[in-house]
């Protein structure tokens, strides 16, 4: 099943500034141990920008039902959503039934907003309802599956048997077990006929929890604090407004992101989020934790999915996937950029990594001896050590030998280090061989494997004994900074570029190739620092 072009709900509404969001609020769990404790957070929930709070009663310690609602929904500074989830749904409860819808009774004559029930039990619940319940507590009945995501069938037919108990509002949370599962979340969330919740939980449904704003969603949810969270996924409120601008998001906001595997380190959201917010752009750029490229790109083929970035391990199957390629990135065999051609549809990929890499290492070059760009490239003549054979190493391995530097290929495998010293009129080393290779002084080195990257940035790809034979270490990491091989090159006298120049020389043409607009350089350059 794919995820084409679906009929999108138009719920936009004015907010103070009088600037247009969308309808999607955001409900912020609140799962303290006592009564004190949850209304210090229900203020803070409000502090920091939710719209309601979800009272989770099964997390209370000693919880008497009415005196305990009655201060939590009569004193809460935002709309109450109580849920008192039991254990057989992912919850905390595992006491009497009927004492527990008991107590959402109670919720409901107290003056909660919303109620949320459970599909298995939601007609029993329905059913001992008084006839004259207030008709401004709207119930929600939910569905959680810890397991998967069923088919857009099944979940069709979910939705039918929710809104047949009665349900204001609809509520759907599946686990994604590949990125792809969010598509059938949002075919049946555009298509749903009542107010609904769609959410994919894991961090491959991610996306789920912010393009629910651009899908029609009736909220979704954001925690107070990172990790302290209620479903797996959940990002915080502070993430939900600040850096993915969810706010305004809507139906036609194009989609962007970062494909990579693993992507939670990634840094490129901060930056073109910022971006897209400073030029009003209507785009939003996600982390795309993807496992197989050619199933993402089926699963999301309308329109709206416009652009990506390609980070390891993708770069040589994103090539793969273009209905049409530059002739540079061909020629390196790996893309690091894709955008959806307005027109047309097609994809097309570009290979930038070698641009900004390049310059950076030219740039720290010449500061060190003093030359100037007219003089030439520094690079050539100069033996440049590419550890890597993948999509970024043959990226700047094609850049060194079109500078004239005489390129070096090291790679655990052997063979891919040969293949790639082929193309490039270059030598091949295994990454075992690389400590002892030291034919002349003064080489550059180049790291573009995951080696050092965060968590593990106790890793180094080469022994530091062997750094003192290079006048230059350049390594394509950027999470950390610094990492143990460039602190390693610095104490050895090598001058060390930093991968976050690489990174900020790419974020520059990229952003013009996404939005067709001049890159605001200033700025990423400063988000980048923030958050590095």
């Amino acid at each position: 099943m794919t995820f084409e072009s679906f009929p999108l709900p138009i719920t936009d509404f004015q907010i103070g500034d009088g600037a247009q969001r969308n309808s999607t609020l955001i409900c912020v769990p609140i799962m303290a141990e006592s009564v004190d404790r949850m209304l210090v957070e229900m203020q803070k929930a409000k502090e920091v920008g939710g719209d309601l709070v979800e009272i989770r009663v099964d997390f209370l310690k000693n919880f008497v039902p009415r005196q305990d609602l009655d201060i939590l929904i009569k004193q809460a500074p935002l709309p109450t959503l109580v849920t008192f989830r039991p254990r057989w749904e992912g919850g905390q409860y595992d006491g009497d039934e009927s004492k527990r819808q008991e107590a959402l009774h109670l919720a409901l004559e107290l003056g909660a907003d919303y109620i949320d029930i459970e599909l298995k039990v939601a007609c029993d619940f329905f059913n001992s309802l008084p006839g004259d319940r207030p008709e401004n507590v709207k119930i929600i009945v939910s569905s959680h599956n810890y397991e998967s995501t069923p088919s857009v069938e099944e979940l069709g037919d979910l939705v039918a048997r929710i809104q047949a108990t009665g349900a204001d509002i609809v509520k759907i949370a599946t686990t994604a077990l590949d990125i792809k599962d969010n598509a059938r979340i949002f075919q049946v969330l555009v298509h749903s006929q009542v107010p609904m919740i769609g959410l994919v939980m894991g961090e491959r449904g991610l996306m789920s929890r912010i393009l629910a704003a651009k899908f029609g969603g009736f909220l979704t949810f954001g925690s107070l604090d990172a990790g302290v969270v209620s479903a797996p996924g959940q990002p915080t409120v502070k993430e939900l407004l600040d850096l993915y601008n969810m706010r305004h998001i809507g139906p036609d906001t194009k989609v962007y992101g970062v494909i990579g595997n693993p992507i939670s380190h990634s840094k490129s959201p901060h930056l073109y989020n910022a971006a897209f917010r400073s030029t009003s752009f209507n785009g939003i750029y996600l982390p795309l934790l993807v496992d197989n490229v050619s199933n993402f790109i089926t699963a999301y083929s309308s329109p709206d999915f416009a652009g990506y970035s390609f980070t390891i391990p993708h770069k040589e199957a994103g090539l793969k996937c273009c209905d049409e390629v530059d002739p540079i990135a061909k020629q390196i065999g790996a893309i690091s950029c894709m955008i959806r051609r307005p027109t047309d549809g097609k994809l097309i990929g570009y290979n930038i990594d070698y641009l900004g890499a390049i310059a950076a290492i030219e740039e720290g070059l010449r500061a060190s001896n003093g030359t100037t760009p007219a003089s030439g490239s520094p690079l050539a003549g100069k033996i440049f050590v590419v550890i890597g054979a993948g999509g970024a190493g043959k990226a700047l391995a094609y850049g060194g030998y079109e500078k004239g530097a005489r390129v070096v290929v090291a790679n655990r495998t052997y063979d891919k280090a040969e293949e790639l010293a082929g193309k490039v009129g270059g030598q091949a080393l295994s990454l075992a061989a690389l400590n002892d290779f030291h034919p002349e002084e003064g080489m550059i080195l180049v790291n573009t494997t995951s080696v050092g990257m965060k968590p593990r940035i106790d890793k180094t790809p080469v022994s530091k004994e062997a750094l003192k034979h290079y006048s230059l270490v350049f390594d394509a990491i950027y999470t950390p900074k610094l990492t143990r091989l460039l602190r390693e090159a610095q104490e050895s006298g090598a001058t060390i570029v930093y991968g976050t120049e690489m990174f900020i020389n790419q974020a520059f043409v990229q952003f013009k190739m996404f939005t067709g607009l001049p890159a605001p350089k200033q700025l990423i350059r400063d988000v980048l620092a923030r958050n590095t």
